[in-house]
């Protein structure tokens, strides 16, 4: 009869290791590499949709410990002069730490030190370890398995060893050892190495003499290279991409990731260029309490692709977002380019290749309770022929809201300094002084709102190196009242369609609006264009941006907007259409044509049939004429959350006198479990041409994944008179790709294929979103 004894030693501790998983006891003589391809005999639970090993704790009897002691449970156990314990028969030792399985356990109390034989299975917090043999020594400090193979935990990484070392410290250092990401007996890669290093409390995992196989192919060979073994930022190479380019040739990237400190880190890549040469990107981040930022620098010494020039080609961008103590705020955007077509010949991750201007601006803020105020300096530096606008150095703002103490009324105060000054030296400098001055009685309930406003606006200008023969004058003094009321009712009721329960609203508004009539013929356009016309626009205070033109107004604008609501409150239809009309026509800079009695109609639609389809669009209507000005409408169709199509149709009669007619089609959807597909078109309905091509095929496994990209698209040219005329290609094309191995970056995220979706010239607005 078998007789179990439990002994208690209180003098030894087995060294610590890397991480932690569990073991089903019915598994634990089975080797790791089997159990993977004997999905039957495995317990295992699905993360992302990929198969990872897991095991049960080891069961035991003991209870939980916190000291140093050792516990050991077996069948039988001898001990020789209280040095030497003998156990056999389903040995379990445990500790604090971790827990060994076993069929043959000696420990010798002398020389602390510990052997065992025979199905030896080794679990602490972060890793299984399936071994013939293990060797224990508290004067080497370090704990030995021969024949191994391990399982990481959370995380798939797996292998075998011929030997795997523990050390006091938790680094795992694994000889003439295996390690992938992959399920089954031959995985998709595998890592085959003299020695891998593994240690999660330094977040690194150094392999020395790998071969990378790929289905048994080796196709790699490096002599070092090192890893993060958590989701903790390391310093690194990413991974690499190659693509082709008509404009640049073959282009590969190699970024480097150094991890500088805890609020500090840089990102340097290398770009090479077949036609062009080797570009440095740069890219530094910062964090200090509530200030953090980024600095990009985008440098080629020569573009080997430019016949005229052989300046060095460059982008540099500046942004900082912060805070000082509770008020005051900062922010600055600032970039400065070598040339125009820079971003039309090399491209950047920072500006749309067809952006024709880059922001500078900075602004220091100062929030109080009831007021704030803003120094601004801001410029915006314009690509190509067009003219260059005024930079502001600087704008001051102060706003201020003061309660008055009866009913809601509101003193509303704005005021605004501003110096403009011109690049071009035979431009029109200015100074600019605004102030906006005035009451608001603001009322609302429910079911109506009431908006009433009475402002006077002062704008003072002194105006500098004004041409002979022009309209405008040194000093200008323009006075205007303005006067607003803009009210509305929310009305709703219960409605059955088709045999369900909606609400349907009814939403009029009405705002009149008068703004004195002044010539302003005498002053120049610093900061002032046409906003643009919507149905929102209809109940604006002004048609203009910035404060040079205030366009004069006597006019009321209606607008009737009725939605339907399920019994949730989720919108499912959504129809606005509204207009202005005008009581006066004011014959001046502002309006060009004195006989226009109203605005074009202007509509807006939203319906939602179910989660799958939504339509949106919007329409500017002139029936006068009884033509469109604008229009615009998407349909989306969701087949679920990675497989949608989009066709979008917009229309302008006049954009800088030229009319615009433009369809996109834009699709996501997987065709296998593996593989996704990604495609946009979009093209010119009025000169009859491709805009746009994209097709992006992606395929990703568990374990790794490949992308292939075809694109295609139309460039801009903003060169400039005797500046890089070069002659450039109307079309920029080439292919792109790809390849990750996942795990090797510390984590097992899936790629996905949004930044594909999102890849796109004229950018995607998401109609699931509120965000776009």
């Amino acid at each position: 009869m078998l007789f179990r004894r439990k002994l208690v030693l209180l003098t030894f501790c087995l060294l610590t290791s890397v991480v932690s998983y569990s073991a089903d006891e019915n598994y634990k003589k089975h080797p790791l590499t089997k159990s993977l391809s004997q999905e039957e005999n495995t317990v295992s639970t699905l993360k992302q949709q990929c198969l990872v090993t897991t095991y049960d704790q080891i069961t035991h009897n003991f209870a939980k410990t916190i000291d140093d002691s050792i516990r050991v449970e077996a069948k039988s156990s001898s001990i020789q002069r209280n040095q030497l314990a003998t156990f056999n028969g389903d040995v379990i030792l445990v500790n604090k730490d971790h827990t060994i399985l076993a069929d043959e356990l000696a420990f010798n109390r002398e020389t602390l030190s510990l052997v065992a034989q025979g199905n030896i299975q080794y679990q602490n917090s972060g890793i299984n370890i399936f071994a013939d043999n293990i060797d224990a020594s508290h004067s080497t400090q370090k704990t030995t398995l021969g024949n191994t193979s391990y399982q990481l935990t959370d995380n798939p990484g797996h292998g075998s060893a011929s030997e795997l070392t523990i050390s006091t410290d938790g680094t795992l250092a694994l000889i003439d050892s295996t390690y992938t990401t992959c399920a089954g007996e031959r995985p998709d890669w595998q890592i085959k190495a003299s020695e891998i290093t593994i240690s999660v409390e330094e977040n690194i995992g150094q392999i020395y003499n790998a071969r990378i196989h790929v289905l048994d192919f080796p196709i790699l060979y490096l002599p070092y290279f090192s890893f993060p073994v958590t989701d903790e930022r390391k310093s690194g190479f990413l991974y690499p991409s190659i693509k082709t380019s008509s404009q640049s040739g073959l282009e590969i990237t190699t970024p480097f990731y150094w991890n500088i400190a805890e609020n500090f880190d840089a990102t340097l890549t290398p770009h090479y260029m077949s036609k062009r040469g080797t570009q440095l990107l740069t890219e530094f981040r910062y964090l200090s309490g509530e200030q953090f930022g980024n600095v990009n620098i985008e440098y080629l010494n020569k573009d080997d692709e430019l016949k005229v020039s052989n300046d060095p080609r460059y982008l540099a961008r500046f942004q900082h977002v912060g805070t000082f103590s509770t008020n005051f705020r900062a922010y600055i955007d600032f970039t400065t380019i070598s040339d125009d077509n820079y971003l039309v010949d090399i491209g950047s991750s920072q500006y749309n290749d067809n952006d024709n201007y880059l922001y500078q601006v900075g602004e220091l803020s100062y929030f109080g309770e009831s007021w704030q105020t803003t120094m601004k300096i801001q410029d915006f530096e314009v690509l190509g022929n067009n003219e260059a606008s005024y930079k502001t150095l600087p704008q001051i703002e102060l706003q201020l809201y003061q309660p008055l103490g009866y009913a809601n009324t509101l003193f509303e105060l704005y005021s605004e300094l501003s110096r403009f000054k011109s690049v071009n030296k035979e431009r029109v400098n200015a100074n600019r002084y605004h102030i906006e001055a005035g009451v608001s009685f603001p009322l609302s309930s429910p079911a109506w709102f009431l908006n009433s406003e009475l402002k006077i606006l002062h704008t003072y200008y002194q105006q500098e190196q004004i041409p002979v023969g022009s309209s405008l004058e040194e000093k200008v003094s323009r006075t205007l009242p303005k006067i607003r009321f803009h009210g509305g009712f929310n009305l709703d009721r219960a409605m059955t369609l088709f045999n369900s329960k909606y609400t349907q609203t009814l939403e009029p508004q009405v705002q009149y609006l008068y703004v004195s009539d002044v010539d302003q013929r005498n002053i120049g356009i610093y900061d002032s264009t046409t906003l643009q016309d919507d149905y929102d626009g209809l109940f604006r205070d002004r048609r203009n941006s910035g404060l040079d033109r205030i366009a004069a107004a006597n006019q009321y604008s209606w607008g009737l907007t009725s939605r339907i609501l399920d019994p949730k409150n989720t919108e499912l239809l959504r129809f606005s259409l509204g207009r202005i009309t005008y009581l006066d026509n004011f014959d001046n800079i502002n309006k060009n044509d004195n006989t226009i009695k109203e605005s074009a109609l202007a509509a807006d639609l939203f319906f939602r049939l179910n989660h799958q389809w939504q339509i949106s669009s919007d329409l500017q209507y002139n029936t006068k004429s009884s033509l469109v000005n604008k229009s615009q409408i998407n349909i989306d169709y969701r087949f679920n959350k990675n497989k949608n199509i989009q066709l979008n149709h917009r229309f302008t009669r006049d954009v800088s006198g030229n009319r615009l007619e433009q369809a996109s089609l834009v699709t996501n959807f997987p065709i296998t479990k593996d593989w996704k597909f990604v495609g946009r078109a979009t093209q010119d309905l009025i000169q009859n041409r491709s805009l746009e091509s994209y097709i992006g095929l992606q395929y990703e496994s568990c374990c790794w994944a490949i992308r292939l990209v075809h694109h295609r698209h139309i460039i801009s040219n903003f060169d400039q008179e005797d500046f890089l005329n070069e002659n450039r290609d109307e079309f920029d094309s080439g292919f792109m790709l790809q390849f990750v191995i996942k795990g090797l970056n510390g984590q097992q995220k899936s790629v996905g294929t949004e930044d594909m979706f999102d890849s796109s010239i004229f950018g995607f607005k998401r109609p699931y979103f509120l965000n776009n």
